[in-house]
């Protein structure tokens, strides 16, 4: 493994690209064995059987269908909130920032804070993402306040997931709660999307993410102040030949003139969207891509048999709950917080509907063929409820082409 500098796009400066890195290739992978884990040993069947299925209603428009679960929180519910100190700077140093110079940043003139965190570019699909690779609990105070006061950002963060930029989900077609392949690396989930204010950062990452993905440990200043400027000349001499700096926040690299009276400013507004899709349709193929090989269309069928995308949640007669009919033993083992609210809820879509993807997942599903078809079965043990999922998939997989 070996690692770079950052490359970051300045609006205001144009900065030199001088990263090359080269990820580190791994990440998790799931070892499929024939013996199915969780419900297959259970005596009961693991969702509703087959007699008791929903009778067939009229299949809705899954584009036009909305998801429905418990509302999520507003801003600064999640935890107390945090005063922030937003950067007034953003520098890239050529090399690991030494204690000294941190020191010495600290103490130039108007220099209230400074931090330093690992930075770094990775290639999704051949396309360079910059990112910054933080302590979520540190960094929380140097993000808009909207953004630090939202709780799903940084459990997000905590579990290893990124966070968008607005600007980099626009340019490059990101789907908020979808997997994507690092070239070379692991697989890497966008779990909400952010303004963050920082000029040519495309995302963030946890620390311990950072360094799986090989990002250059150290390089990146961020520097606050609270009024006047802060000198870029200055702080390009401690750091080095070849540092990249640019300044940040209001005004940043505009040349200053004089407030006209009784006239404000409008601020720009923060944008802060947490990875829940907008219809059922978004949904089951954001959750498909955690099982490569896995279509939506047998997720959505299987939706649809089960409570009619959410219409019937149960209890079932066996003690099934949820949009995607899960036992509570099988939803303790392979259920998941999809939406990054800080919790695997049973009764959500948004999480029901990814959960049911990483149980099928881990029966084979993504193998296709008989596998994927034993995985239907173990998800409800039936073939008769196999035959009717499959039916249902290939008529969505016409519909929707």
């Amino acid at each position: 493994m070996s690692s770079g500098l950052p490359s970051f796009r300045a609006v205001v400066l144009t900065l030199v690209a001088v990263l090359a890195v080269t990820v580190a290739a791994g990440g998790a992978v799931l070892l499929i064995s024939d013996d199915a884990p969780g419900q297959a040993e259970q005596q009961e069947p693991a969702q509703q059987d087959s007699a008791q299925l929903p009778k067939q209603q009229p299949t809705p428009r899954l584009d036009q269908l909305v998801p429905t679960t418990q509302p999520v929180k507003d801003f600064g519910q999640g935890g107390p909130s945090v005063t922030v100190t937003p950067p007034r700077m953003l520098a890239v140093a050529p090399a690991t920032v030494p204690k000294r110079t941190r020191f010495a940043l600290s103490a130039l003139k108007h220099v209230q804070k400074v931090i330093v965190v690992d930075a770094g570019a990775v290639k999704v699909s051949g396309t360079p993402l910059n990112l910054l690779a933080v302590e979520p609990s540190e960094f929380r105070s140097w993000t808009p306040q909207p953004v630090a006061d939202q709780p799903a950002v940084w459990s997000a963060l905590a579990r290893g997931e990124m966070v968008a930029d607005p600007s980099a989900v626009r340019r490059l077609g990101l789907a908020l709660g979808a997997y994507y392949q690092v070239d070379g690396g692991p697989r890497l989930r966008v779990a909400a999307s952010a303004t963050l204010g920082l000029t040519g950062v495309d995302g963030l990452v946890s620390a311990d993410l950072g360094r799986a993905l090989g990002l250059a440990p150290g390089v990146a200043v961020l520097l606050h102040a609270k009024s006047g400027d802060v000198s870029e000349a200055r702080v390009r001499k401690l750091l080095g030949k070849g540092a990249q700096v640019v300044a940040l926040g209001p005004g940043a690299g505009k040349p200053k003139a004089k407030a006209k009276p009784k006239q404000q400013q409008r601020k720009p507004a923060t944008e802060v969207t947490v990875g829940r899709p907008n219809s059922y349709l978004e949904l089951y193929k954001i959750s498909a891509t955690r099982c490569p090989g896995l279509s939506w269309t047998v997720l959505a069928a299987i939706g649809q048999v089960e409570s009619g995308h959410g219409r019937n949640n149960g209890p079932s007669s066996a003690g099934a709950l949820g949009p995607m009919q899960f036992m509570p033993a099988t939803w303790k083992s392979y259920g998941v917080d999809g939406d990054g609210d800080g919790k695997a809820d049973i009764w959500s879509p948004y999480d029901a509907v990814p959960g049911a993807a990483n149980y099928l997942c881990a029966n084979g599903a993504g193998q296709g063929g008989e596998k994927l078809r034993k995985a239907i079965w173990f998800y409800n043990h039936s073939w008769d409820y196999v035959n009717k999922v499959m039916g249902i998939s290939e008529a969505y997989a016409r519909a929707y082409t």
